[in-house]
């Protein structure tokens, strides 16, 4: 019977490069990404902590390239699930930034993509299509937001399979030139690649991206007027503190997106009531400050329920 099986440790030589992780971790600026990801996004715990793991592994794998070691093309597609107003484009241009700075991919763009980029609407048009999507993300990233729209069974003349098998041969032959996100609705997603094996075993990385909290909505509210150099009265604060749940139960909520556009109509409405004083000087404050008539005029707080205005 024989004994365990021993890997001899690679024996280092005086001309060895230093493997210095820290030093390569500066100079690649990821730690850079790493920070602006966490300043730019509140909560998303889960999805900043597999951003950190996957930069380790590439940072690792970098040096070991560097003494001659490597486990090939380390995996780098990636799937990222969740609804919409989480963070997922942001993240992806974090993500890109990354693998540039490593040198996993050369330009370290993003190409944000539909179906509607890629699938053709006759013979002979998908391909060229898909094509030339593909050729402007060589060197950076691909990201296909809503990608189950690429796949639609139940039409028999559809062409997005076509797509499909070009993508599966570019993220196989150009691993090196290119990375391919695959994003949307979670469950959806789901389905998606359980009806595409092909695809499945190319993506190595699965990011999910929960829903915010209100509280964490609230924090996200106060950075984005923050940056539109606004502020709300406190009787603004409490109609935004209540806005927010109330939101959250009508139809097409979409996270941190829905609350800019409720931000952006109580800047219409404050303009609106500014204009409408115009008889009486303006402050500085006055053109800063949003109220709670400004909030409180949204449909969410009359009425429940589809429809209108939220």
């Amino acid at each position: 019977m024989s004994g365990p099986l021993h890997t001899p440790a690679p024996t280092e030589t005086a001309e060895a490069p230093s493997l210095d992780l820290d030093a390569l971790y500066r100079s690649s600026k990821v730690g850079e990404a790493v920070a602006s990801l966490n300043d730019e996004l509140v909560g998303l715990v889960p999805v900043k902590t597999r951003v950190k793991e996957i930069a380790a592994l590439l940072l690792v794998e970098k040096l070991r390239r560097q003494v001659g070691m490597s486990a090939g093309p380390p995996p780098l597609h990636m799937s990222f699930t969740g609804n919409p107003g989480t963070g997922k484009t942001t993240v992806a241009l974090r993500m890109a930034a990354i693998l540039k700075g490593l040198g996993y991919v050369q330009k370290g763009h993003l190409v944000s993509v539909t179906r509607d980029d890629l699938v053709g609407q006759y013979i002979g048009h998908t391909a060229p299509k898909t094509k030339e999507v593909l050729k402007r993300a060589m060197g950076g990233m691909l990201f296909i937001d809503e990608a189950y729209y690429l796949y639609r069974p139940e039409n028999e003349r559809d062409y997005g399979q076509e797509a499909i098998e070009i993508l599966l041969q570019a993220m196989e032959n150009h691993r090196e030139e290119l990375v391919v996100i695959f994003a949307g609705y979670p469950d959806r997603m789901v389905q998606f690649f359980s009806s595409n094996p092909g695809l499945a075993s190319r993506v190595a990385h699965n990011l999910e991206f929960p829903d915010y909290s209100d509280a964490e909505l609230y924090t996200i509210a106060g950075r984005m007027l923050a940056q539109m150099q606004y502020r709300l009265s406190p009787e603004a604060e409490l109609a935004l503190a209540e806005y927010i749940p109330l939101r959250r139960t009508q139809p097409n909520f979409a996270n941190a997106r829905s609350i800019r556009n409720a931000l952006d109509r109580a800047r219409l409405r404050q303009a609106n009531r500014l204009f409408e004083g115009r008889a009486h000087p303006l402050s500085k404050e006055m053109l800063a400050t949003l109220e709670a008539s400004d909030l409180r005029a949204s449909r969410v707080f009359q009425r429940p329920g589809p429809g209108g205005e939220p």
